[in-house]
C-alpha cells in the first residue's frame, strides 16, 4: 500500500502561539485513520492545512506524492469542522454547487443519502439545525468518489441516535481504495471503525498504531487508553 499524505516536518504557528510542532507523519492507502485528541490538539489547523485553508509555517505536506495545491483539491473531499453554507441557500442549490466544482460528484448517490436521512432537498439552511446542516454537508461529502476523505469532528453537532446510522452512511459511501482520515474527541463513538490510530496532543504526534495492535498491547479499548494516557475528560 502506497503512502498517499505524508508530512514532513509541519509546523503551525499563529503570531508567537506555535500550533504544530514538527508533525512527522505517514498514511496510506486504503485504510481508515482516527486523530484523536481534545479540542485545541490541533487536529482541525492540521486538516485546513492539508486542504490549503492555512499556510503553513515550515515543513512540506506531500498529497498523494504532489504538493498541496488546487490540483490535490481533485482527489480530496474534505468536511470542515463547522458548516459555510449561506443560510439562503437550499439543500438543492449546494447539490448543484457540489456538481459544477467536482468531476467525481455522484448527484444521484448525493440524492439517495438525502433521502435516506430524511432531509428535504428543497430545505432551506436557515430552516435547519446545525446537526441537519452537518448531515447535508457529510452528504456532499461522502457523495464525491475521492481517493482521500478528511472529516473533521464528523460527529460534532450529531445527536447520539445518529451518530451510529451516520458511522455506517460513511462506511457505506466511501470509495473502498481510498483513505478516511477522520478527527473526532468522541473516541467511544469512532474508534470500532478505525485502522490506524494517531493521538495529537498540544500540536505534538504523540502516538501512531494500528488499532487493534494497541488494543491488545495495552488491554484496553483506545477510549480508555486515551482516558488514562492523557487526561483528558
Amino acid at each position: 500500500m502506497g503512502v498517499v499524505l505524508e508530512y514532513k516536518k509541519v509546523c503551525k504557528n499563529f503570531g508567537e502561539k506555535q500550533v504544530l510542532e514538527d508533525i512527522n507523519l505517514k498514511i496510506k492507502s486504503n485504510k481508515i485513520v482516527g486523530l484523536l485528541g481534545k479540542n485545541g490538539s490541533g487536529k482541525s489547523t492540521l486538516f485546513k492545512l492539508t486542504n490549503d485553508l492555512l499556510t503553513l509555517s515550515s515543513g512540506e505536506i506531500l498529497i498523494d506524492g504532489n504538493p498541496v495545491s488546487v490540483e490535490s483539491k481533485k482527489i480530496v473531499s474534505y468536511l470542515p469542522e463547522r458548516t459555510y453554507f449561506d443560510s439562503s441557500m437550499k439543500v438543492v442549490d449546494a447539490i448543484n454547487m457540489f456538481e459544477t466544482f467536482y468531476e467525481d460528484f455522484d448527484k444521484i448517490k448525493a440524492e439517495k443519502l438525502l433521502e435516506e436521512l430524511k432531509l428535504d432537498k428543497n430545505m432551506r439552511f436557515s430552516k435547519m439545525s446545525k446537526g441537519m446542516k452537518e448531515k447535508v454537508q457529510l452528504v456532499l461529502v461522502m457523495s464525491r468518489n475521492a481517493k482521500i476523505y478528511i472529516l473533521d469532528e464528523p460527529l460534532g453537532g450529531v445527536d447520539p441516535a445518529s451518530r451510529d446510522y451516520i458511522l455506517k452512511t460513511i462506511l457505506k459511501n466511501f470509495n473502498k481504495d481510498a483513505t478516511l482520515f477522520i478527527s473526532t474527541h468522541m473516541i467511544a463513538d469512532i474508534e470500532k471503525i478505525l485502522d490506524e490510530v494517531v493521538i495529537i496532543d498540544d500540536g505534538k504526534i504523540l502516538l501512531h498504531e494500528d488499532a487493534e495492535k494497541l488494543r491488545k498491547k495495552e488491554n484496553a479499548s483506545i477510549d480508555e487508553i486515551f482516558r488514562r494516557k492523557f487526561y483528558v475528560y
